[in-house]
């Protein structure tokens, strides 16, 4: 993916949800088709885009907090964001 598609699934998920972005394995892997190197680049685009906007990033396996309830990014989740 080019960073200008980047920019655009981003900002298609913050539509949805302003609150929370949430990439997993199957959106990156299996319908965008990217490859475990383009999916790992595309996450470290995605966070460092997503924390210049104010976003509190995770990633598989991290803990966070979210509509009060403690939360871990699950092992098919690459990614979570969250706006408070």
């Amino acid at each position: 993916m080019t960073l200008l598609e980047i920019d655009k699934d981003i900002h298609r998920k913050i539509e949805e949800n302003e609150r929370y972005v949430r990439y997993s394995y199957f959106e990156l892997r299996v319908k965008h088709n990217l490859s475990e190197d383009e999916a790992m680049t595309f996450v470290k685009l995605a966070k460092n885009k997503l924390e210049n906007m104010n976003y509190k990033v995770y990633l598989k396996g991290e803990r966070f907090v979210f509509d009060e309830a403690n939360r871990i990014v699950d092992e098919n989740e690459y990614l979570i964001a969250i706006k408070d």
